[in-house]
């Protein structure tokens, strides 16, 4: 979801362009909002919350909110049941979605996603931008999607930090060590060398981006590495909230790990990244402004081509444990090396 919401984001800066008397509201599922707090091009935010989704009355009371705000247009990113819903109750003159065969009649205006990439904003971009075909009157080129911290957020986690025993002026490196489940988490043993490769290159310092319930996964994962490479782990280091985690970002060398919302919030700090994609995503959809330098991504199409165009999504996805094995660190740790000598600014 988070992911989602940040990229999908961008539609409101395209949106102000073209009307800056608009008043653009965006609909998000209550838990994201960290991701696009304070964004100047949102003027209102429309919360699905955790109570409203598990409960059929409050919903349709949600759907009655939307109807009575008489919006004009309709941007539905997702066309999912509940979002197609709230497309109909808008009662809005313009629709827009991508095509569904099943969905199509909610709308005044279907698109049907690419499947290729044009630019190196990769396909979850440009997929958006297509979107807004029908309200603006030349698309604009891709945007890049922001997050946007208060300078008393950046301050704070500066302190925080020093607090800890980090040293600033030295690299310092977020490490996404486990996805947002199994499917999407490196092999524990293999991330651990990874974080090893880094630490024997820089001597820098080491942050893992965990939630409190991941904390027995994240310790198997410091536990994996050498000795040495724990003395430069600072384990107890993470964002209690999701706001802490992105100013603690804000101070870090480089985000590197699994493929996810971290990644893609990482990005839109403008902090480099290198990213492990799962084998049964579709890097070219998520690998958004990679450039060989700042962003960088590996995927098993990248070593085992083979292996994934001759196989199904399912199949991908109900081998992962088994694909993910064959992505060794071996084949790309001379990449990362050169990802972080680029982009060692200490």
């Amino acid at each position: 979801m988070i992911g989602d919401v940040l990229t999908t984001s961008i539609l409101f800066e395209a949106l102000k362009a073209e009307y800056p008397n608009s008043e653009l509201h965006y609909v998000i599922n209550s838990p994201t909002y960290a991701v696009v707090e304070g964004n100047p091009f949102i003027d209102n935010f429309v919360f699905v919350t955790p109570e409203i989704e598990n409960s059929r009355a409050k919903f349709v009371s949600f759907l009655k909110g939307i109807k009575k705000e008489q919006y004009d247009a309709v941007i539905d990113v997702y066309s999912k049941f509940s979002s197609n819903l709230m497309t109909k109750f808008s009662r809005a003159a313009i629709k827009i979605s991508k095509y569904k065969w099943y969905t199509s009649y909610y709308y005044t205006h279907t698109f049907k996603e690419a499947t290729e990439a044009k630019t190196n904003a990769g396909l979850a971009i440009e997929n958006r931008i297509q979107l807004l075909e029908p309200l603006v009157k030349e698309l604009p080129q891709p945007i890049k999607p922001k997050i946007y911290l208060k300078a008393e957020e950046i301050e704070h986690s500066k302190n925080l930090l020093e607090t800890s025993g980090i040293d600033l002026s030295k690299p310092l490196y977020m490490i996404s060590v486990l996805g947002s489940g199994d499917n999407k988490t490196y092999p524990l043993p293999h991330m651990a060398k990874v974080i090893d490769a880094i630490v024997d290159q820089t001597q820098g310092q080491i942050l893992f981006n965990y939630i409190p319930k991941q904390i027995h996964e994240a310790k198997t994962v410091y536990n994996f590495c050498k000795s040495e490479t724990r003395t430069h782990i600072f384990f107890d280091v993470f964002g209690k909230s999701l706001r802490e985690f992105l100013a603690i970002t804000h101070h870090c060398t480089a985000l590197i790990g699994n493929e996810g919302g971290a990644v893609n919030m990482a990005k839109a700090l403008n902090i480099p990244t290198f990213t492990i994609f799962s084998p049964w995503i579709i890097k070219e959809a998520w690998n958004m402004f990679e450039d060989g330098k700042q962003n960088v991504s590996v995927h098993l199409k990248d070593f085992n081509p083979d292996v994934v165009n001759n196989s199904t999504s399912k199949e991908l996805k109900d081998n992962y444990k088994s694909l993910y094995e064959m992505i060794r660190p071996e084949l790309f740790l001379e990449t990362l090396k050169t990802f972080i000598a680029l982009n060692n600014s200490n």
